[in-house]
């Protein structure tokens, strides 16, 4: 198996936008990075892309579902003001952030923009101290009112094009690794199963749509029928700000987290942890005493109901164009997920329990 440059793997995954609904370009991607690794490879009719490695088992052989959402947020155009555009959000969008902002217009070609705020002394006194509303920033092409016009139409896509910066220890910052780290976690457990037997069928499911409601997962997991699945996603990462919130956060390079709570079946929490043991990988449990905020969520309730983990990647500055994670965290994850996978025995569905 040749050698794999996983910095390189994420900037490419970045690199393209694939915003909620419209994962097309993301999907291209990783259908490029996933097909050598696994037995089959389509795309399901919400625009899912699944992955699937036959296990070694006898037939018929289980699944386990590995589900790591593509889609990204964004800005969709809603009407043109003279030169300029008005937008509104495309998943979750903190309007404090936009000001200043590299994006680019998928109209009828791509058009680089920048995103502007009137300055502070045009503002009334009350208004300059206060945020401004998304619907009163506009996208600025630099394109006149006509031309403008003939390129761009009410709908098209507006997304972040901040390039990956590179920080020391370790760390990469950039736009799209919410979900897009989860993604490359999962390449690196398709990557790990090449040279490890494993009894179960392993399906791979980059999901569509999470941004705005776990979509693709729960029509995933309902068409596929596994008999368990894992939710990868991004997490909250510690920072000076977050300190006082410390079991809502997790640091940088302490290796993934393992959800616990209602939307986690507890045998599976506790298998995991045994692998994570196993292979001596490092871990946080972190708690979710309500939901998890992932594909568990549509995940776990599809048909009668499939046990359902999650592995979290922390993450500083999560939903902006300059979110920040850990290269160690995403391989131990990987690995995490191969370990569990090649783990698992025929007969394991007979000993899980709920209790």
């Amino acid at each position: 198996m040749t050698a794999f440059d996983l910095l390189a793997h994420l900037k490419t995954l970045c690199a393209v936008p694939g915003l909620s609904g419209y994962e097309g370009p993301a999907r291209v991607v990783i259908e490029a990075a996933w097909a050598p690794l696994v037995s089959a490879v389509r795309t399901d009719p919400l625009g899912s892309l699944w992955a699937r490695r036959a296990g070694h088992g006898p037939a018929p052989r289980p699944t386990l579902l590995l589900a790591a959402h593509m889609d990204a947020i964004g800005l969709m155009v809603t009407r043109q003001e003279g030169d300029f555009l008005r937008v509104t959000n495309l998943g979750g969008i903190d309007a404090r952030v936009l000001p200043g902002q590299l994006v680019t217009v998928h109209g009828r070609q791509d058009l680089p923009a920048v995103v502007g705020q009137p300055p502070a002394h045009l503002l009334p006194l009350a208004g300059r101290e206060q945020v401004t509303p998304l619907p009163e920033l506009v996208v600025d092409t630099g394109l006149p009112a006509e031309r403008l016009r003939a390129l761009v139409q009410v709908g098209d896509l507006v997304s972040f094009t901040q390039p990956p910066i590179e920080l020391p220890n370790g760390l990469l910052a950039a736009h799209s690794l919410d979900n897009r780290a989860s993604v490359a976690a999962v390449t690196v457990c398709l990557r790990e199963l090449q040279t490890r037997a494993h009894a179960w069928d392993v399906l791979a499911v980059a999901t569509v749509q999470e941004e705005i409601g776990p979509r693709g997962a729960g029509q995933a997991a309902f068409a596929a029928a596994p008999a368990l699945a894992v939710a990868v996603d991004v997490t909250f990462g510690r920072d000076a700000n977050t300190r006082d919130a410390a079991h809502k956060s997790f640091a940088l390079g302490g290796g993934p987290t393992l959800g616990l709570g209602p939307n986690i079946h507890p045998g599976l929490h506790a298998a995991f942890k045994a692998a994570a043991a196993r292979a001596e990988i490092p871990f946080e449990v972190e708690a979710m005493w309500e939901h998890s905020g992932t594909d568990a969520v549509a995940m776990q309730v599809a048909r009668e109901g499939i046990p359902t983990m999650t592995i979290g990647l922390p993450l500083r500055n999560m939903h902006t164009p300059v979110e920040i994670v850990a290269l160690a965290d995403i391989t131990r994850a990987g690995r995490l997920l191969a370990e569990f996978a090649a783990g698992l025995e025929p007969d394991f569905m007979s000993r899980l329990s709920v209790d």
